[in-house]
């Protein structure tokens, strides 16, 4: 697929990565040339400089025959301008933007129709890492919370501690210890290394298990890998960006105790009228004196999301060292996703694997409505609704076990008529069916999306 990336921020640049990962064509411009050389000279890809809201720029990038447009510079409107021109001059089939604006974001009518903005898909990098960690807060434990079928269906990851009824029993005795719950282990990962689940596997104190149930079943499950938690109820954020913000302004409205840091006085001064409960300090996240005079032990989540990764891993380790019960924090640079050892920190937030899925939802062969990245984009999950019928379908008509799916993946669950169905190897697709696909391995997605591909015949 042949893709314009606008804007080589770091949105752009990750995105862009994962994209040349899978054989995409991809071309970045920005006005940044030091950038763009700097992007080139690590990855195959084209680069262009200049405006992305200006035509020429555009026709130079090969906007005529791109298959999708991904706006995703630092500035809302030159991204909009840059959509609205791909489509009017350039028919490009899908475009993408990033918007940061409260103002655009919570105002729908603006891409409604043929007078408004023709943008496809809106994402926002800041609210979707917010309902990410929102997601974490409201279920202690977790490592991932992923949505499917519009919620109903979420693929949790967890580590197993002592105290979990499933520790060193296997799987087949989930049902024993939890009747008339379903739900299917996808994965386990043992020092790093994927099991794939069988019935006769035994769940392993800190294993990083994860699961797949209805929406309703999921703290039940929970429990039976970590035991009973207490529930959250004080927490502090380290860094009132747009991510800080919001996230105190929907943790208040859920009903949390939530203290905020922020490091620039006139910044906390202006976030402090925003809030309603939140009750806001100017300081140093990385202050143990004000971490202690601030009751830090008290504290059931501290999550640094200030702007620099190295404040908020040191910030997060520091509170955990004080007696915070878990710590998160936010890290954008891939080298320290992958290379630090962060063992006091509970939950390490990447956005680049948190907003990438937004993307790649659009860029799946077949009907592919939702990506989810996990084990830091290693492994993948998707949501594809199988069409068509028994002759113009690989999957409708089939059981689980004749559907020649690569090694290493398998269905979770299945959603019809928003029922949830925890399969079993005979369960049968039907048309329509939301299929929830987990891959151990993200390198068979190709295979598995032509799976979900209608044959030529169906209309």
């Amino acid at each position: 697929m042949k893709i314009l990336i606008l804007g080589a921020s770091q949105v752009g640049v990750s995105i862009a990565e994962v994209l040349v990962g899978e054989d995409n064509d991809v071309t970045v411009v920005d006005v940044d040339k030091l950038a763009l050389q700097q992007l080139q000279s690590r990855l195959d890809i084209r680069t262009v400089p200049g405006s992305a809201s200006h035509p020429s720029v555009l026709r130079a990038a090969g906007a005529e025959d791109a298959s999708l447009v991904l706006a995703v510079t630092n500035n809302d409107e030159v991204n909009l301008v840059a959509c609205q021109i791909a489509d009017n001059i350039f028919s490009t089939p899908t475009k993408i933007a990033r918007l940061r604006s409260k103002e655009y974001l919570s105002n729908n009518d603006l891409f409604q129709g043929d007078t408004g903005f023709q943008v496809d898909v809106v994402i926002s990098p800041e609210k979707i890492v917010r309902d990410h960690i929102a997601r974490l807060i409201e279920f202690p434990g977790a490592l991932q919370v992923l949505d499917f079928a519009d919620g109903l269906v979420q693929l949790v990851g967890v580590k197993a501690v002592k105290g979990g009824a499933l520790i060193g029993h296997p799987l087949t005795e989930l049902k024993q210890h939890m009747p008339g719950i379903e739900t299917r282990v996808a994965a386990i990962y043992r020092d790093g290394e994927v099991i794939t689940p069988k019935s006769e596997t035994v769940v392993q104190e800190k294993d990083e298990v994860f699961f797949v149930a209805a929406r309703q079943h999921i703290r039940k499950v929970m429990q039976e890998m970590r035991g009973k938690s207490d529930k959250t109820k004080r927490i502090f954020i380290a860094g009132g960006g747009n991510i800080g913000l919001n996230l105190a302004r929907e943790l208040e409205r859920q009903g949390y105790s939530v203290k905020l840091i922020e490091f620039n006085s006139k910044r906390a001064e202006h976030i402090a009228e925003l809030v309603t409960n939140t009750i806001v300090l100017n300081g140093d996240a990385a202050d143990a004196r004000l971490l202690l005079q601030e009751n830090i032990e008290s504290c059931d989540v501290f999550c640094a999301v200030t702007e620099r990764d190295e404040i908020n891993i040191l910030s997060a380790n520091l509170a955990k060292q004080l007696g915070a019960k878990r710590v998160m924090a936010l890290v954008n640079k891939p080298a320290y996703v992958e290379h630090l050892d962060h063992r006091d920190i509970n939950v390490i937030i990447s956005p680049r694997v948190a907003t990438i899925g937004s993307v790649l939802a659009h860029i799946r062969r077949g009907d592919v409505v939702a990506v989810h990245s996990l084990r830091r984009g290693r492994a993948e999950a998707i949501e594809a609704i199988a069409h068509g019928d028994e002759n113009t379908s690989k999957v409708i008509g089939k059981g689980v076990r004749e559907i020649p799916f690569p090694s290493g993946t398998g269905i979770g669950a299945i959603v019809r008529n928003e029922q949830v169905i925890i399969p079993n190897a005979d369960t049968v697709i039907e048309a329509e069916d939301h299929v929830i696909v987990f891959m151990d391995d993200k390198s068979c997605i190709n295979n598995v999306e032509a799976l979900f591909q209608v044959a030529a015949t169906f209309i």
